[in-house]
This record gives C-alpha cells, structure tokens and sequence, in this order.
C-alpha cells in the first residue's frame, strides 16, 4: 500500500463543492496538505487511512464527505468528552451532527434515530461498543450511510500505548456494511502500528495518506530532575504567566501533591485523575474547557477527550512511557498552530519505575519485550545531544532535516566529553561491587564516602572505592544516566534496580572504543529566547505577547467567554484564539470583511458579526 501525497491525486469534479463547504460552514480559504485528496478518495467510494499530526485537519477529511455525499456519516469515537466536543464545534459551524452515547436520556436516544432515519443528520458519533450492540447493528442499516470513520484508529493496535479492545470488533463494518466508504483516522501511530490498524480493519484495499508527524509550532525541551517542582515553578513563571496548560505526573499522589503546591504557588490549577470522584472529574474538565489560564495537572487519565486549542504548554514532571505517548501527550499543545512548549524533567529513578512496571505487568514476555525496547527508544530521545525533532520523527518514519532550530539542543547545543575513563571506572565500580547496587551507592564508592552501608560491604576496600573524586555527584549520576541509556549497563529489575554488566559493556572497559557524554550542568537551565519573527499580519498568527495589553484582544475573549457561558459551550468554539487574533490585526468594518477571516463560516457570520463589528468599533481609533 503506498501511501499518496498531495501532488498525485487529480482534482476531481467535486472539489468545487468540497470548498465550497470548506468556505461556508468552516471559514476556510484553502485546504492544508492532503485534506482535498482524501476528500476526493472518499467522495469516489474509496477506502482511506489517514496519518496526520494533532491539529493538522483529520476531521475535515470525513466531515466535508459526509456533509456531501447521500446519507448519514458514522464516526466512531472512544471517548464521551472527545464526541461532545465535537459535536458541540459542529453545530456551532451549523451543520447537523449528533451523538449516541450513556449521557443522553432513552428520549434523546430515539430523538436522535428519529433525526438519522429521516436523513436530517449530518454526522453521528458513536462510541465503539455501543456500535457494536446488535440492535445498533440493525439501526443502522435502516439508515442511508454516507461513510464510516474510525477516529483515534491507533486504539485498535494491541502493540500501541492507548489499546481499546472493542475496536477490534469493528472489522464487522466491512461485513455488514460492503461498498461504504470507511476510513481511519489517528495522529499517533508508528509503521507497526499502521500496519495493524490496516489488517485488524480489514483495509487492505484502502489508499493511505501519511503526512509528516512534525508540529513545528511546539517547541521541545528535556532537563534532567533537580527539584522538578522548582524547575516547573520558573518554567511556568517565565514562559507561561496566566496560559492554559497541562502537567502529567506518573502518579496519582503525585499529581495532587503538585497541583496543591501550584496553587500555593499563585498559580490556577486542578488535579485530574482516575481516583477523583466524577463529579470532581467532570467540573475540574469543564473549568479548563470553560475558563482561561486553568493549569490542569493530571495523569494520562486526561487528555484524549481534550480538544482545547490554546493549550500553551505540556509538561512532563516524570518520563512518560514511549515516545508515542509522548507524542501524543505533547501533541494537546498549540492545537491552534501558535507557538507552545513541551517541557520534560526525568531521571534514573524513573527509568526504574517504568521498568519495574514493565516487568511486573501479566503482559506477555513478548510485548514486555517491546514495551522495554519502547522505553529504551524513549531514554535515548532525553539523553541525546541531537535535535529532539529528527530523533522524533525519525521514530515515526519520517525524514527530517539535521536541525529543527525550536528545540533546546539545537537553539542551545550540547556540549561533549570524552567519557572512556569514566565510563571504565562506573562500569568496574559496578563489577568490583557485585553487580546488584544502585547508583547512588556506587558514586558513594567512586567519590570515596565512608558510610555505613559502605562499611559494612567491605566496599571501603576494593580498588575502585575513591577512584572517581574528580568528579561531583551529579556528574557521576549523568555518567550512569548516559549509560543505561547507551545499553551499556542494564536495569536489574529482580534485584531492586541495582545496576550489572551486559555485552556491550566489556569494549568499553578494554578501551577497544570510546564514548562521548553529553555534558550536563549541575543545574540544567532553560533555552535562551528566541527574537520574535517579524509577522505578516494578514497570513500568520502573531504572538501572544502582542496582544497582552490589547483591549479589543481581552474585550473579544470575554466576548467568547460569555456566549460560551450562555450557550453551555466552551469560549473556542465561539471563535478560537487563532480567528480572535486575525480579527484584532484586520479590524474589519463590513460583515464582509469579517467573513474573509480564517475561521468565521456563514453560521458564525451570522450569529456573532454584528457583535464583533460593534466591538472592534468601539477599540477604533
């Protein structure tokens, strides 16, 4: 199957229609990458796969079809918020979508199918089990179906971070349902990965669309643990003053812990996760939906049902558990395409937490296998000294170039050391002990402290006991960091983390190669700032910063703010950060020239014009 790029697929006699729609309900002048290809695939009848970054436009890949071809489009959604949202954003654009889902009442549920039945319905969304009941089964093919599409399609890969059973059962689409076009869709998804979605769908005769992974808007930074809390305190104090954003912790005690100190901190934050009652669940949700500047500090329980735009920052005080859970949890920053941060602490304690989760799940020793191998990929991403954008998307299968320059080793490079000598005294430090210590106690050797534990191994008396002054503890910790990292020592998971010799140890220690460290600081510091670009004010968004002090900026917020508070929607579905920013650099004085600004389609033209005319009257000089 080879995957189709935007260049090779022809026009077809429907792309009038297709931007048409485009234009009137969405507010948008030109379709991005290969939206209008897939379009014109799926409007022919065809199958698609579709691999695209969060934020880069998947939904219109199905949503424009559905709205032009006959019938009803089933979208199959995994989660609850994700379907609300999306359908709360469609309606505002007035196109006729709905959901079926446990939230809505038995009359709703047949007011719903009394609306798809009579062909007055868009789009549907359902969650994958409630599909699947045969009664559902049997609704819909009462129904004129326009097309089916598997959103977050990565859920049905038993080998991926976010597996959901029931999606394995939606192969019968293709046997109930033949000649109606199916599509799946997903942000997240390596070669593996894609290669199950396709088999397990049961699209072996689908057209692939596979765009670039990269987001260049999100700028990625890695800092080694030293106070996380500390370091997310002056993270948060310089760069994101008054954002919205997210902060994952790998435990639920931990994120409570941190969101409190948050707060004592001044900062607006929640905690979120699955411990929390729902109601909590639900209200602190609804608050980062609904409110500006909420911080919300959570484990990976939250954020697939999020389709915040103008989520500043994520960051990571503990390592996540593959780079594709990173991805997709960096991936909830700037959807809007403006510019955010992903920021991440981690250190050796993780990497044996993680480790020691792996070994103790009733996983197969298979997929323990590859969930290891995932999390070595994950280490070398925070321990190289290369762009963290080419280490990325070079994961994924895509070809970047050397240097993204909107990461912290390209915009500040790493410099290096000859490690050899180092290197042979840790790894012969961890021989002469045993093979069963963990690190802190082999600087405690090398460095030549005399403690109890120390005394009582005899650890006083081997060779290698105060071999290693010339360096401080924290540099022996990068040193031991770097060569877990490396795979030249291993994580002995059956005797508390202490550390042993592997094969790739012994060239080392007989200097048949060298090795070079990265060299970290004592304490890591944040990447100089970047001059902000001169922007063109008609083609691209203009930083926050620019309009901190604007009036009609803060006047059209709190605009959205309220006829979200009126309408039960949150402020971005009235108009997105993106749309606020184009309307304060074009001070538009005709509906029409509202009209031409990206994201105002007919409906919100309608509703919201004279409104947002009379407010930026009201800022005119």
């Amino acid at each position: 199957m080879t995957p189709v790029m935007a260049e090779q697929v022809p026009p077809s006699p429907e792309a009038d229609s297709a931007m048409m729609v485009l234009r009137r309900y969405f507010g948008f002048e030109t379709f991005r990458g290969f939206q209008r290809e897939v379009i014109d695939h799926v409007m022919q009848g065809g199958d698609a796969v579709v691999l695209m970054p969060t934020g880069g436009g998947k939904s219109l890949c199905y949503q424009i079809p559905a709205i032009l071809r006959r019938g009803v489009g089933i979208v199959v959604s995994p989660l609850i918020a994700l379907m609300q949202d999306q359908v709360g954003a469609l309606r505002q654009n007035g196109i006729r979508a709905a959901f079926i889902n446990s939230s809505l009442s038995s009359e709703e549920v047949y007011q719903v199918i009394h609306q798809a039945r009579m062909g007055t319905l868009d789009l549907l969304y359902m969650a994958p089990e409630r599909l699947l009941m045969e009664s559902s089964l049997e609704l819909l093919s009462q129904m004129t179906i326009a097309l089916f599409a598997i959103d977050e399609a990565h859920c049905v890969s038993q080998w991926g971070h976010d597996f959901r059973p029931d999606y394995l059962g939606l192969t019968v689409l293709a046997d109930r349902f033949p000649g109606i076009p199916r599509l799946a869709l997903t942000a997240t998804a390596d070669s593996p990965t894609r290669t199950e979605i396709i088999h397990r769908l049961r699209l072996e005769n689908s057209q692939s669309f596979i765009a670039g992974f990269d987001r260049p808007n999100i700028r990625y930074r890695v800092a080694i643990k030293d106070n996380p809390k500390k370091q997310l305190k002056t993270f948060l104090k310089d760069e994101h003053s008054g954002d919205a954003g997210i902060v994952y912790c790998l435990s639920r005690s931990k994120v409570e812990e941190t969101a409190y100190w948050l707060v004592e901190q001044g900062f607006n934050a929640l905690p979120y996760h699955a411990g929390l009652d729902s109601g909590t669940r639900r209200q602190n949700q609804e608050r980062f939906l609904f409110e500006n500047g909420i911080i919300i500090v959570a484990t990976i329980a939250f954020g697939m049902g999020i389709d915040k735009p103008d989520v500043r920052f994520v960051a990571h005080l503990d390592l996540p558990k593959s780079l594709e859970a990173y991805y997709q949890e960096t991936g909830r920053a700037g959807r809007d395409g403006l510019p955010a941060n992903a920021f991440l602490t981690y250190g050796m304690e993780d990497v044996v937490l993680l480790r020691k989760f792996i070994d103790g799940s009733r996983a197969e020793d298979k997929i323990k296998q590859i969930e290891h191998r995932k999390l070595d990929s994950l280490i070398g991403y925070c321990e190289s000294a290369e762009c963290r954008r080419r280490i990325l998307l070079t994961y994924f299968g895509d070809n970047p170039p050397p240097t993204c320059n909107n990461c912290d080793t390209c915009i500040t490079p790493v410099a290096t050391w000859d490690g050899l000598v180092a290197a042979q005294k840790a790894l012969s430090c961890v021989y002469r002990t045993g093979q069963r210590f963990g690190t802190l106690h082999l600087i405690d050797v090398l460095t030549g402290k005399k403690s109890e534990k120390i005394t009582r191994f005899g650890h006083h008396a081997i060779s290698t006991f105060g071999i290693g002054k010339e360096l401080t503890t924290n540099q022996w910790r990068s040193v031991f960091r770097q060569l877990v990292a490396s795979g030249y020592l291993e994580v002995d998971m059956e005797n508390h983390g202490g550390l042993r010799l592997c094969e790739a140890s012994r060239p080392l220690l007989r200097g048949e190669k060298t090795i070079l460290f990265r060299m970290d600081a004592d304490a890591p510091k944040p990447p100089a700032k970047k001059k902000e670009p001169v922007i063109d004010r008609k083609s691209s968004p203009i930083s926050a910063k620019v309009y901190g002090q604007s009036g009609l900026w803060q006047a059209l917020r709190s605009m959205c703010v309220e006829l979200g508070k009126q309408q039960g929607v949150p402020p971005f579905f009235i108009f997105n950060d993106t749309t606020l920013r184009e309307i304060v650099a074009a001070m538009p004085t005709t509906l029409e020239q509202l009209g031409q600004i990206h994201g105002v389609g007919t409906n919100k033209l309608k509703n919201y014009g004279q409104q947002v005319l009379q407010l930026v009257s009201s800022f005119r000089p």
